[in-house]
């Protein structure tokens, strides 16, 4: 657990109790200072229609739970207990306390210097590599509960000065709402505090001033106040600032890291592979590619697939845990057919989504990968009956069945979503149909059990691509943790580009997925239906009588 959000710095128990049985559920918790020991924390957790309180003793050199396990800060007690293998808590009877859902205290400012749980070493890596001297942000404390840090980049680092270029100044919040920097002047909020300082420098003891300069704005924000987030962003320039910001400054930030995620792309590169790329410059990265299996050995590139693992969490081991896995893959050529049905088999896909329209603006796109309604075609070693087709808002669904001859295994249903309404280099015009489209999407992959990866696909499978899973990841996170999760659009961009070269092209899709980030909000808690006609043809279709929905004979 990487939030510590989950600490409330100024609520009484009562306080506690009607936050969580008004916004919580079964295993909500949070912390906060105790009332009746001055220095101690206490534990509020809602075990159903209640709310249990239990103490953590704070030494001074350590905090647990009277007589438990001991931890160096309280961050590791709760991450402890509520980790994936996490000890449970129990009561004296022996009865269990569960750590299931943080309950988010909101942040103390919107100001986007502030960069809430951020670590004093991920604070020194961040303005080393982003800032310049005099950079700053503000960031909750780890070693004290409540309190904040004020962290400046003072110089650039120097092999022959020791000193380092990083100086920590904590934060003082008082129990009457004050915040000082250690007995000095006291201010009514952290906002009041840093522009006084920015006007104001305080000066180390060893004489060095601690300017600040130029605030390092954070990208993290919380999912409740995405929607105030994007109007920030999207609102219009002052009189005096540079004339690009918001939507522009973030992605274009994006863009200047690029370069620091160039990873091989050798298989790409090889002679037998350059006709099977759409795009000569557009490749998989070799360390996430999808490598076919089962393979002619005797045939060079034989394994090779323009398409690459997207994992939402890429440090989790396959087959473990919560987190999503996509693939990421380029429009099928003629002479690429074949492979991607061998990759959707040996991955057991069972839905593929294509953002792209066979052909656009009078340029081909994607070639037709599937055979006509009720028809049957074999490509390669795979075979695929298209049974029935299905139109919605803005998108055609497919369904279609797969199987390989050669193996004994019934077939398997695979449904095919393509989506009309995502023009090239653009985005849709209404946030909603997106989501509604993932929604359904969605519902087809969680209704098949052990289903493998979800393919996406454009036509170069980066811009459209790339945008989906981003907005895919941002909704399953705010499913999974609620409206008070932390969630940070330009890291998840840069997560699946670390996979994939290029995932969200433009800015005009950067600023797609934030603003969808914003619409998911109402939409995460309670998603509209989508209703789908029968065996109405899609828009690309040429149109011919309807007849009754038939499968083709071995199937039947």
């Amino acid at each position: 657990m990487t939030s510590r959000r989950w600490f409330h710095p100024n609520i009484s128990g009562v306080q506690a109790e009607q936050l969580l049985l008004s916004r919580g559920r079964h295993g909500t918790f949070l912390a906060r200072p105790s009332t009746s020991c001055p220095g101690g924390f206490t534990l509020s957790v809602r075990r159903q229609d209640e709310v249990t309180h239990i103490k953590i003793q704070n030494t001074g050199d350590y905090y647990d739970l009277y007589g438990g396990e001991k931890f160096a800060t309280l961050a590791e007690l709760v991450q402890h207990y509520t980790g994936q293998r996490g000890a449970l808590l129990r009561e004296r009877s022996g009865a269990p306390v569960e750590l299931r859902h943080p309950l988010g205290c909101q942040d103390p400012t919107s100001e986007r210097w502030y960069h809430g749980h951020l670590s004093g070493k991920e604070a020194e890596k961040l303005l080393l590599e982003k800032g310049r001297p005099g950079s700053f942000l503000v960031r909750e404390s780890q070693s004290k509960p409540g309190d904040f840090v004020l962290s400046v980049l003072t110089k650039q680092p120097d092999k022959e000065d020791h000193r380092p270029p990083v100086t920590h100044i904590m934060i003082r919040f008082q129990p009457d709402g004050k915040y000082d920097v250690g007995g000095g002047e006291r201010f009514d909020s952290l906002s009041d505090l840093v522009e006084r300082y920015k006007k104001n420098p305080m000066v180390e003891k060893s004489g060095a001033v601690v300017p600040l300069k130029q605030p390092l704005k954070a990208t993290r924000i919380t999912a409740a106040s995405m929607e105030s987030r994007v109007r920030e962003l999207n609102r219009p320039t002052d009189v005096g600032e540079k004339a690009k910001q918001g939507f522009w400054e973030e992605f274009e930030m994006l863009q200047q890291q690029e370069c620091r995620l160039l990873y091989p792309r050798k298989e790409g590169q090889r002679l037998e592979n350059k006709p099977k790329n759409r795009y000569k410059n557009i490749l998989p990265f070799d360390t996430t590619r999808v490598v076919l299996r089962g393979v002619d050995d005797n045939v060079p590139g034989a394994d090779y697939i323009n398409a690459n693992y997207i994992r939402s969490d890429p440090e989790e081991k396959p087959g473990h845990g919560l987190g999503k896995v996509y693939i990421a893959t380029q429009g099928c050529l003629p002479t690429t057919v074949s492979a991607f049905w061998r990759m959707v088999h040996q991955e057991n896909t069972r839905v593929i989504v294509m953002t792209t329209r066979e052909v656009e603006r009078g340029r081909n796109k994607c070639f037709r990968y599937w055979p006509e309604l009720h028809g049957s075609q074999e490509y390669g070693c795979v075979h695929v009956c298209n049974v029935a087709e299905y139109q919605s808002q803005g998108y055609c669904v497919r369904e279609l069945q797969v199987w390989r001859p050669d193996q004994e295994e019934p077939p398997r249903t695979v449904k095919h979503y393509q989506y009309f309404s995502w023009p090239d280099h653009g985005v849709p015009a209404e946030p909603a149909g997106v989501l509604g489209f993932l929604e359904e999407v969605n519902q087809a992959q969680r209704s098949t059990p052990g289903a493998g990866p979800m393919v996406v696909h454009c036509s170069a499978g980066i811009g459209r691509t790339g945008t989906i899973i981003v907005i895919d990841i941002l909704v399953d996170l705010i499913r999974r943790q609620g409206l008070d999760c932390d969630i940070d659009v330009p890291k998840t961009i840069q997560l699946v580009r670390r996979q994939r070269s290029g995932m969200v092209q433009t800015e005009a899709q950067y600023n797609a997925s934030r603003r969808r980030s914003a619409t998911i909000r109402t939409w995460a808690r309670c998603p509209p239906t989508s209703v789908m006609a029968p065996d109405l043809r899609c828009p690309d279709r040429p149109q011919r009588p309807q007849r009754p929905t038939a499968a083709c004979t071995r199937i039947c």
